[in-house]
Order: structure tokens, then C-alpha cells, then sequence
């Protein structure tokens, strides 16, 4: 059995900064208890004493985090209103968003030291709230993947365990709250990559409903179905940063104009533990012994009984095309990636190889993607362009959407019966580095809970669920809520929260 790191461990319990939630941080700052720079350096120090070994961060931006710091401390000082409930608390980015002021990678060989001339609509979002930005995190190359093994820059490790993964594709943004190395983090979420890794880490990670994050400045990897979203250590701090970086924005065509859900009121009502009313809906597809490390569904079904004994009303329902949801993600995921990888080409921005004056465009080309594309990237590419190809079009991407289709009814018909959906977040516990890198089947149904909702656009949250019994490791219940019901995540997972007391 694998015991808490005690590293992680003490810092947690005993710093009166790393131990803080953002919300007591915030709270802190804001009455000028503690400054914004004092905090961020605090992380900083943590960063350079514990990233050496977990590598959680691509970048650290150490000059551009306190000189943010400190714009938040001369504004507070001079009287004026705090910008945001969570100005002058830093955060670490997913290395997925443009940034002016630091390199986007997306965890490739191809975008090595790529700097962007604008910054993603989250990360402004995120500087108009006075949000000091620590670096930006370590993720599966182009978002594909999910332990962070898969990215060009080496795996990130699990501070629960480091010879294990913290999940991916945002496993980066993940470790760096398990570990203290961050109050907060950004991560995306195509099919999973908060969620996930989240359950993995003992953080709490949340999916947005599809449109209510923008995803300009965001880098393509499945466009109908990347959404950012928040990560944090308590449900409350996820709520405050949701608030933050969700709501319309012009440059982004797929994103909503309707009212953005009140999650931080969700998290407040939910705080008391009461969820009297609330019809909770166990997936019966998700509830299949022989899917799961006991371990998990153990948890998973403490869990539950949990929401019960709160209040909530528990019935199964059933989600039959949630069985042919794997399939249809790794046709249409891999199609998208087809078009939207076609950009990285050697001749518009990114690395260039094989360039010597006498080859042709399309040598270029193909030196430059062969350098610059990981294996499972390449993977990707070429499924996508199987399917998307002529005389399979019609037989496997249309199929695909047909199935999506089916899925999304299937919520639908599940929500007009209850207000929540729950699942185990992932089928086993952390596992070890290594272990499934030469099985991509098997990489990809790790999986398998997570990403319906993708496919459906609807909202997610893992949160804590203790360790399992097996393995002393980590374990995630997932929420799911209807599109634009995120509040609703937030209210079950604060109730859930409260009753379960903390981990480890």
C-alpha cells in the first residue's frame, strides 16, 4: 500500500500559505494580512523545491508572477476594490493557452519556444481578475493522452506516489495543486483531461458546460470538444475560478450567450452537507463489477451511500449507447485532430526541418511533422484521416456522429428523471509509469467514464472520494449535470465535500 507523500503531507497541514485554500488566501490578502507577493513567492519557493522531481511545469514565470503580485498589492494599498474574489492568489496554466509572455508548447516538439502575440481569452480573463500566473504546466502532447507520458518534455509524477502517473492530459495542472505548488490551476478537458487527472491527484477538477469557456487562444486538439475549466483543492476555490474565467466571448463562435449557471451559489449551498430534494442518478452502464479496481467502486459506492445519508434520493438509471461512447470518441476526436493539426506544416510558424534549399514544399512538410509530432500524435493523425478519407466517410465519421447523437438522448432522457448523474471518475487508481505505453487500447479505457459528457457538450466534476482500500491511493466520484446546470455540480460536490471530511 502507497502512504501519502510526506512531503506533500506536511506542507498541506502545517504552512500557514501552501496549507491555505484559495478562498482563506484570498480573504487573507484582501484585509492585508498577507500580501499577494509574499504568497506568490511562497509558491514559487515550493515550486523550486518539489517541481525538480515531480515536473509538473514546462515554464516557470517567476518575474511576470510577482511584478502581477505586486500591481495587486499596490491596488489593494491604495484603497481600491480587489478586482476579483480571488485577486493577488496565483495560478498554474495549462501549457494549451496563448501567452504573451511566456512560451506555448503544448507539451510538442513542434511548438518548442513558440510565443504567442496574444493571450487566450481565459488567460486575460485571469489578468483582469489580478490572478498572478506561476508558469505553465506540463500536458500529453497537443492535449492527447491520459497519464502525461506523451509529452515531448518527459512524464509528470503523482506527488501521491512518484512512480506513478498523475493522469492526463492535464496532469501537470493537477500535480501542481496536489503538491502545493499552486492553489489553483487551468486545465482543458477533450475527453477528460481535468477529471481524470484530478481523481488521480485527490484535487478537484471540473468540465464546463461546451461554450461557457471560451476556447480562443485555446490550441485546437478536437474542437467540438475541448472546453477549459478550473482546478483546485476544495470545491468552493474551483466555484471562485469558474466564475472568473466563464461567460460569452466574440471571438469565439461556439461560445454561449445564455447566463452563465451561479456556481459559486451552488457551492455555498451545497457547503452544509443538506441535499434534501436532489435526485441523484447512478448510471447503471458505469456500475459493472468487472470494469473497476475494487478499490474504486468500493469508494464509489461509500460514496453514494454518502449522498443518502445527506439527503439525496439515489435511483439507477440507464444510459444504453454509453457503451458505444469510447467508440464514437476515438473516431470523431481523431478526425478533428486530422484538420486541426494540418496547420503544423513547416512553413506557417512552428519548427521547420529539412529546409536546405533543394527540397521540395512537401519534403519540408513531412521532415518537419516527423520531427516534430510524438507517436500517439501521429496515431491520431493518421485514424483521423483514414476515417475523414473518401469511401470511409460516410462508414465511420457519420457513424460516429450518429452515436453522439444517440448519447446526448441518452442524458436527456436520464435528466428528465433526476438532477444528477454519478459515476466512478476513472476505473482503476493511479497507475504506474510505464504501464500502458505500449497498449493504446488500453490507455484509452482509462477513459471510459469521463468522456460521454464530452461528446453530450454537458458539465462534469470529479472530487475526492478517500483512498482506496487496495492501494492507499487516491479516488474520484464524478458528477455530471446537464448543459448549463453547473451549478448543480458544484451544490452535490460542496454537500458531498463536507460530509466526507478530508483525505488521507
Amino acid at each position: 500500500m502507497t502512504e501519502p507523500n510526506p512531503n506533500l503531507a506536511a506542507a498541506v497541514a502545517a504552512d500557514p500559505i501552501l496549507g491555505a485554500t484559495a478562498a482563506e488566501l484570498a480573504e487573507r490578502i484582501h484585509s492585508r494580512e498577507l500580501t499577494s507577493e509574499e504568497v506568490t513567492r511562497a509558491f514559487l519557493d515550493r515550486i523550486a523545491e518539489v517541481d525538480p522531481r515531480l515536473h509538473a511545469f514546462l515554464h516557470v514565470g517567476a518575474e511576470e508572477a510577482l511584478a502581477a503580485a505586486r500591481a495587486v498589492d499596490a491596488a489593494l494599498d491604495a484603497g481600491e476594490q480587489p478586482a476579483s474574489p480571488l485577486a493577488g492568489v496565483p495560478l498554474a496554466l495549462k501549457d494549451v493557452f496563448t501567452t504573451v509572455d511566456a512560451p506555448t508548447t503544448c507539451g510538442s516538439r513542434m511548438l518548442e519556444d513558440y510565443r504567442s502575440p496574444y493571450d487566450a481569452t481565459v488567460v486575460a480573463r485571469l489578468r483582469a481578475a489580478g490572478i498572478p500566473i506561476l508558469g505553465k504546466t506540463n500536458m500529453d502532447e497537443f492535449a492527447m493522452g491520459s497519464s502525461t507520458e506523451n509529452s515531448a518534455y518527459g512524464p509528470t509524477r503523482n506527488p501521491w506516489d512518484a512512480e506513478r502517473t498523475p493522469g492526463g492530459s492535464g496532469g501537470g495542472s493537477a500535480a501542481a495543486v496536489a503538491a502545493a505548488m499552486a492553489p489553483l490551476a487551468i486545465g482543458t478537458d477533450t475527453g477528460g483531461s481535468i477529471r481524470q487527472p484530478a481523481a488521480l491527484t485527490a484535487t478537484v477538477g471540473v468540465k464546463p458546460t461546451y461554450g461557457t469557456v471560451s476556447r480562443h487562444g485555446l490550441v485546437a486538439c478536437a474542437s467540438s470538444l475541448d472546453q477549459g475549466g478550473p482546478t483546485a483543492r476544495t470545491v468552493l476555490d474551483t466555484a471562485l475560478l469558474h466564475q472568473v474565467i466563464a461567460g460569452h466571448d466574440e471571438h469565439d463562435s461556439t461560445s454561449t450567450d445564455r447566463p452563465i449557471a451561479d456556481v459559486v451559489a451552488g457551492a455555498r449551498a451545497g457547503a452544509g452537507g443538506d441535499l434534501s430534494g436532489v435526485r441523484v442518478g447512478v448510471v447503471r452502464q458505469f456500475d459493472r463489477p468487472e470494469s473497476y479496481q475494487p478499490g474504486v467502486l468500493d469508494s464509489f459506492h461509500a460514496a453514494v451511500a454518502e449522498l443518502t445519508a445527506a439527503g439525496a434520493e439515489v435511483v439507477e438509471v440507464d444510459c444504453p449507447h454509453f457503451d458505444h461512447a469510447l467508440a464514437a470518441y476515438y473516431l470523431i476526436l481523431p478526425c478533428e485532430v486530422s484538420s486541426n493539426l494540418a496547420r503544423f506544416d513547416g512553413m506557417r510558424y512552428g519548427r521547420r526541418d529539412g529546409d536546405d534549399g533543394t527540397r521540395s514544399a512537401e519534403e519540408v512538410m513531412a521532415a518537419t511533422r516527423a520531427a516534430g509530432f510524438g507517436d500517439e500524435v501521429k496515431r491520431r493523425i493518421i485514424i483521423g484521416t483514414y476515417a475523414l478519407s473518401v469511401g470511409y466517410y460516410d462508414a465511420y465519421y457519420i457513424q460516429a456522429q450518429r452515436v453522439r447523437t444517440l448519447i446526448q438522448r441518452d442524458f436527456d432522457r436520464a435528466f428528465e428523471q433526476v438532477d444528477v448523474l454519478v459515476s466512478p471518475t476513472t476505473p482503476t487508481t493511479a497507475f504506474r509509469l510505464g504501464e500502458k505505453t505500449d497498449d493504446p487500447l488500453g490507455m484509452y479505457m482509462f477513459d471510459l467514464c469521463t468522456l460521454p459528457l464530452n461528446l453530450a457538450g454537458m458539465c462534469g466534476m470529479s472530487v475526492p472520494s478517500g483512498l482506496a482500500a487496495d492501494t492507499g491511493l487516491p479516488v474520484g466520484l464524478q458528477i455530471m449535470a446537464p448543459r448549463h446546470a453547473d451549478d448543480r455540480l458544484y451544490r452535490v460536490g460542496a454537500a458531498y465535500e463536507a460530509r466526507r471530511g478530508p483525505i488521507g
